[in-house]
């Protein structure tokens, strides 16, 4: 992380926080506990991250096009703009990572991580929502 770190520090987000936009700027609408897996947050954590990012209007809850009894969270278009903004940066500390660990390397990491996740998430047992 201390390649993001201070380009995050610039931009007043927290790398839970990043994290949390950057997986809502995949497009998708999360419930919560969607997100929390899917950001490896503690749901009480992604609560407090949730209150945060709305209050400085990153992010919007809306009502569940299906189940209008839930809400789903998504990225705004401030959300997306600070986005945009911290690309350049993320970019460069992905570049400087894969630069010195080497691209395959890096590959073969990422595709054990994914491995030893999926591990770990089978069998799993549902958890409550944050909300």
């Amino acid at each position: 992380m201390r390649y993001f770190r201070p380009s995050l520090r610039l931009h007043g987000v927290s790398e839970q926080q990043w994290r949390v936009l950057r997986a809502l700027a995949s497009g998708e609408a999360f419930e919560a506990m969607a997100l929390a897996r899917a950001t490896f947050l503690l749901p009480p954590s992604l609560s407090r991250i949730l209150r945060d990012l709305t209050a400085r209007g990153l992010i919007e809850r809306r009502a569940d096009a299906f189940d209008l009894r839930r809400s789903v969270i998504v990225i705004s278009n401030a959300g997306r703009d600070l986005i945009a903004a911290q690309a350049p940066a993320s970019e460069a500390g992905y570049a400087e990572i894969t630069r010195r660990f080497g691209a395959e390397r890096l590959e073969r990491l990422q595709a054990e991580l994914k491995a030893l996740e999926q591990a770990l998430l089978a069998d799993r047992p549902a958890e409550s929502s944050p909300d």
